[in-house]
């Protein structure tokens, strides 16, 4: 399988896409002045106790509370108030516990209030986005991650991924974690690590370490709420998290962002710099490589597949509910037979829509009935065979007796919504079009008001395709009887982003001209 990273950025936002084998899988979403990304650490403060939900509200600087809960504080939780505490006071002195005493574990059927108190300080990092009216979910089993192991304080698990399963190697990578980890430190060994040299594994975990010991530092005399860790930008995170032999091609279309993933590509995976490219072309790298295409027709209520069968994606508050839907059926085939064979693509599309639009909890699948149980096992075990590239955890059930497919996906961030509906330009969605409107008489109108009244070293006109192509046909076209009559050369550029009578000017630095 092939994979493509191809990577949008604009001054607000970074939209990323991933592509396996041509095919939209995943779309991301950063904005640049993101305040809170999963994996981020913070030192913050009991806000509120909650006995009731046995769980509290903490104070990390976010416009809503954080939300943790008992279940998310982990059996070792005391050992890091200890730890948070010393290094407070500054009597911690080194990120290595080797001498740190590690403390009780904590009862799994406990209460909130045997831990904390009102305005303890508390180090927590997020475990889930804030999403719709809730705060950032926290939890304080403080991890490390990087691309090969993931680096967990307090505790001496060494656990190894569950897709290696060759034996022998499962030992020999339990074998050499043993030989380099710390006391007091656990280790999860990622499926990236497979094959690698003790000398790359045992470099990453200092790496983690120095990154472990960054906290500590930051913790002395600090004040809550403050931030100690950030995670990687969304770009990194991803390649550090999905980056395979596999992957083809990163395509990236600013300079900077290139630059950062360059140099972090030439740190983790050098061998893979060679995939990595900066576009450099006018058209927008979204469009050049059909990625809008696939964004406008993958999106909405409904999700059609080759053979016309259909989905229909239902949002509740509660759950995400999908209706399969056969499309023509071909004569030669029985009942049964054209719905095994719908449901199984059904599958498929269905395993790529709920990466791509990243939808959590819990969904509800009503596939069209069968009555062989032999189709009904088939059609689970496709399901979970389909899923199996979702890093997403997930748990997929058997049909039930009423022929509904169970399935929860992890919700760390709010579910990808792309209103892919558009107003018409003509007549904005009232029904009623002015037939009077000239659009080019418009045009020249306004640009003949911008030279007279304005000085600008250059114009370019941005308008529909249909309407940008007018304007270039023909010798002399409009475009040439407008340097004629004004001595400027007028730049036009066709783009779908304008409706059919949508128009704008921009000035040499590509600012707008407004009119007003």
């Amino acid at each position: 399988m092939e994979k493509e990273l191809i990577i949008n950025s604009s001054p607000t936002n970074v939209e990323i896409a991933l592509l396996e084998d041509s095919h939209l899988v995943e779309l991301h979403k950063e904005k640049t002045n993101q305040q809170f990304i999963v994996g981020d650490i913070f030192l913050g403060y009991v806000k509120k106790l909650m006995p009731g939900l046995n769980a509290a509200f903490i104070e990390i600087g976010h416009k809503r509370d954080a939300f943790l809960h008992y279940t998310d504080l982990g059996p070792n939780v005391k050992s890091l108030i200890k730890f948070a505490n010393d290094s407070i006071a500054n009597r911690q002195h080194t990120q290595m516990l080797d001498k740190f005493e590690l403390q009780n574990q904590i009862s799994k059927s406990g209460k909130i209030t045997q831990v904390f108190k009102k305005k303890d300080p508390i180090l927590v990092q997020v475990l889930k986005e804030p999403i719709s009216t809730k705060g950032p979910r926290l939890s304080c089993e403080v991890t490390i991650p990087g691309r090969h192991l993931v680096l967990s304080p307090f505790n001496n698990v060494i656990a190894i991924s569950k897709k290696i399963s060759n034996s022998d190697e499962r030992k020999r990578l339990q074998l050499l974690i043993e030989s380099i980890k710390p006391l007091n430190f656990g280790v999860i060994v990622r499926t990236a690590a497979e094959g690698k040299k003790v000398s790359d594994l045992h470099e990453e975990l200092n790496q983690l370490l120095e990154k472990w010991g960054s906290v500590r530092s930051q913790l002395v005399h600090s004040k809550p709420p403050v931030k100690l860790l950030s995670e990687l930008d969304k770009t990194t995170s991803i390649l550090r998290d999905m980056l395979t032999d596999d992957f083809n091609r990163i395509i990236i279309d600013d300079k900077d962002l290139f630059d950062n993933v360059k140099g972090y590509l030439q740190t983790v995976a050098p061998k893979k710099l060679n995939i990595l490219n900066y576009y450099k072309g006018t058209t927008p790298v979204f469009d050049k490589y059909g990625v809008t295409r696939q964004i406008k027709s993958s999106f909405g209520k409904t999700a059609t597949m080759k053979s016309g069968a259909y989905l229909v994606i239902e949002h509740t508050e509660a759950m995400h509910v999908v209706d399969v839907n056969s499309g023509p059926k071909s004569v030669n085939k029985s009942q049964e037979d054209a719905a095994i064979s719908v449901n199984l693509e059904s599958a498929k599309e269905l395993a790529r829509q709920l990466r791509l639009r990243d939808l959590g909890g819990l969904i509800i699948v009503d596939f069209i009935d069968m009555r062989s149980n032999e189709n009904k096992h088939m059609l689970y075990k496709s399901m979970k065979e389909y899923m199996k590239n979702d890093s997403a955890q997930h748990t997929v059930l058997p049909l039930s007796k009423f022929g509904l497919m169970q399935i929860t996906r992890q919700r760390v961030r709010p579910a990808v919504k792309i209103d892919t509906t558009e107003k018409c330009p003509s007549c904005s969605g009232t029904g009623k079009s002015n037939t009077n409107v000239e659009i080019l008489a418009e045009i020249e109108r306004d640009l003949d008001f911008i030279i007279n009244s304005k000085s600008h070293k250059s114009i370019t006109l941005k308008v529909h395709p249909f309407i940008g192509a007018y304007l270039k046909k023909g010798v002399p076209s409009k475009q040439h009887k407008w340097y004629f009559k004004y001595k400027k050369w007028i730049k036009v550029v066709g783009t779908p982003e304008c409706g059919m009578i949508e128009y704008k000017f921009y000035d040499a630095t590509e600012d707008e001209i407004r009119l007003n």
